[in-house]
């Protein structure tokens, strides 16, 4: 039995020849995808916060990566010190970059 499944290929007959390029394809297919949603995407966004926290200025409101509503009052390089109350002696020093967004300014009209 072992015979007859051996020899029925016959010997003129060959397998087709696979695309040597079609996995390659696949793999750039698969890297484009992967750069086109997730790491530029990604790359945009870390731009737009770069961009925000280097314009951030005196009396600009802004929400921490901990939910914390305040007021900039005194800012350098590394941090930025909030307003959190109406009392002008709470304060609050952050990071520069415990700063998760700006507020829109508030139309006085």
């Amino acid at each position: 039995m072992w015979n007859s499944i051996a020899f029925a290929q016959e010997a003129g007959e060959t397998a087709p020849d696979a695309n040597p390029f079609g996995p390659m394809l696949l793999i750039i297919g698969f890297v484009a995808i992967f750069y086109f949603f997730l790491m530029r995407p990604n790359m945009k966004r870390e731009k737009e916060r770069r961009e925000m926290l280097a314009a951030l200025n005196k009396g600009d409101e802004v929400v921490t990566t901990g939910g914390i509503y305040g007021t900039i009052v005194g800012l350098d390089d590394e941090s930025v010190v909030l307003r959190v109350s109406e009392d002008p002696a709470v304060k609050l020093q952050f990071s520069r970059g415990a700063i998760a967004k700006r507020k829109p300014e508030r139309d006085s009209g």
